[in-house]
């Protein structure tokens, strides 16, 4: 969770990228000669599916090779990341989704993840952003945060929210909102975004904190109402949806970045030839112009830019989880 100001100031500039030199002229041989693997660790349907399939489409077409997207769900995104971070050759044909909970916040959360996110992964880009929004079953009676705010101090701990599961952005935006509001709810957690949204629309939990794409849909279709959202302006998506501080709840912003990374010890020079190629694609109006129109924020960024991300939000996070005492139930 980052404001989107402190997250671009972190980001240079984008150097425009030179045209793609012959693969001999970059020192990377004849790679790719096969497919590459891009490691999704979240279940399909959700907010991740929805820009890196995509994302994985355009850079097949980039670099001539396929790039095949692989749900490995599990423990808070842990099962696919250690995966592609310890179990997998450094040859750089294994890529990995990367995001603000599985690299700066659930290694504060788990005693052993069977990784080390700062020293087993080398970052490549980051890839884009997107606030999280509070959203309810439109039978409920909430209409506006207030209206939650009032029925969780009715009786506290009553009111359930679901989440990707422990340790995730949703949960800790949760988390946010109670500590901002003093209300207290009842955290269900689930094995990734989808099937918790799925549970609100179909009335098993009245709540939950979700990312801005992957419920703008819904939301239009009358299946879920959006509260508000947890970032510092209104989305052009959902203009009559307020922000949290619009709605009466100041500092609970919670935006959510994400990247790709590979195994540390791939070869330096295939590292940059997958950033040059990747923020090629994200740079693209063709790639931005859909994926934005769905609420994503598409970022770019240098290897050390990435780095110096997740070096401060892991630093970040582990304070905020100390600070709330939150805990893996």
């Amino acid at each position: 969770m980052i404001f989107r100001r402190q997250l671009l100031a972190a980001i240079a500039c984008a150097a425009t990228l030179a045209p793609t030199l012959p693969a001999w002229a970059q020192g990377i041989g004849s790679y790719p000669d096969k497919p590459l693997t891009l490691i999704v660790p979240y279940p399909p349907g959700g907010a991740a599916d929805q820009f890196m399939r995509p994302f994985a489409q355009a850079l097949s077409q980039r670099i001539g090779q396929n790039v095949i997207v692989d749900n490995r769900p599990g423990a808070n995104g842990n099962i696919g990341s250690v995966h592609a971070a310890k179990q997998l050759p450094a040859d750089g044909y294994t890529l990995l989704l990367g995001t603000t909970s599985t690299l700066a916040i659930n290694p504060h959360l788990y005693a052993s993840m069977g990784y080390d996110p700062l020293s087993d992964l080398q970052p490549v880009t980051l890839t884009h952003q997107m606030p999280n929004v509070l959203l309810v079953n439109p039978n409920t009676p909430y209409r506006n945060v207030a209206d939650v705010i009032g029925a969780a101090k009715s009786k506290p701990g009553s009111l359930a929210y679901g989440s990707a599961g422990n340790g995730n952005t949703m949960h800790l935006a949760g988390e946010l909102f109670q500590s901002r509001s003093g209300a207290r709810l009842m955290h269900v957690p689930y094995k990734g975004g989808a099937p918790a949204l799925n549970d609100v629309m179909a009335g098993q939990i009245p709540m939950m904190f979700n990312n801005l794409p992957a419920v703008v849909q819904v939301h239009k279709a009358g299946k879920i109402r959006v509260l508000a959202l947890a970032t510092a302006k209104r989305s052009p998506l959902l203009p009559d949806v307020p922000t949290m501080a619009e709605a009466g709840l100041q500092q609970a912003d919670s935006v959510v970045w994400n990247g790709v990374l590979m195994r540390k010890g791939t070869p330096a020079a295939i590292v940059d030839y997958l950033n040059r190629e990747m923020r090629a694609v994200l740079e693209s109006p063709a790639f931005r112009a859909p994926i934005e129109a769905q609420g994503f924020d598409v970022l770019s960024s240098t290897p050390k830019e990435f780095e110096a991300v997740l070096q401060r939000d892991h630093a970040l996070m582990g304070e905020l989880i100390k600070q709330n005492n939150i805990k893996i139930e």
